[in-house]
């Protein structure tokens, strides 16, 4: 295990980040089957919780290939998502990023805008990454503009990637290059 890869707390204004823990199962298993959460991602399977439980074992336990970290509110101390690097590419120093919130009520509150930063800074300056990618469906008009104004710059799309409600649907590709990340967000280290 690369010891860059290992990661324990990130903290934020409003959020931290951690990686799961066994006491999570409550509050992830909700995470997973909110109908929200399922269509921003895309997912389309029914979660059981013993499917849970086995699923936050492989993700508390190191791999060099991702990072999954927990979402977790300052003030309360309560799970409201995840944020995921995945597909973790050394030799090319990339990767993909992916994020869900759970609940109307954690949305539109910073909590993802904060936690993508947090997991963005550790991408390029802990794993010393070049790029994080990541696919976001057309419709999800709110997060397409939170990863513009974050600083992701659209690739392409990939046309009707999705089959969801009888209908097909597209995904944008998204990038953010390191260069483009210290330029916006490491102006001081200039």
């Amino acid at each position: 295990m690369n010891e860059q890869r290992k990661v324990n707390i990130l903290y934020g204004k409003q959020i931290y980040l951690r990686p799961a823990v066994p006491n999570d199962l409550d509050d992830y298993y909700t995470y997973l089957c909110d109908a929200e959460v399922g269509k921003f991602t895309g997912t389309q399977q029914t979660f059981t919780k013993e499917g849970t439980v086995r699923w936050l074992e492989k993700i508390s336990t190191p791999d060099d290939s991702r990072v999954d970290l927990m979402i977790i509110t300052k003030d309360t101390d309560q799970l409201v998502g995840e944020v995921v690097l995945n597909d973790i590419d050394p030799v090319n120093r990339s990767a993909n990023i992916r994020i869900g919130i759970t609940g109307g009520e954690n949305r539109g509150k910073g909590y993802g805008s904060e936690a993508l930063l947090l997991m963005l800074w550790h991408a390029f300056e802990k794993l010393h990454l070049h790029r994080v990618e990541l696919g976001v469906f057309a419709f999800n008009k709110r997060a397409v503009h939170v990863y513009e104004k974050l600083g992701f710059n659209r690739e392409g799309v990939q046309r009707d990637l999705l089959f969801l409600n009888q209908e097909y649907h597209d995904s944008i590709l998204m990038s953010m290059l390191e260069h483009e990340y210290r330029e916006k967000y490491m102006v001081e280290s200039k």
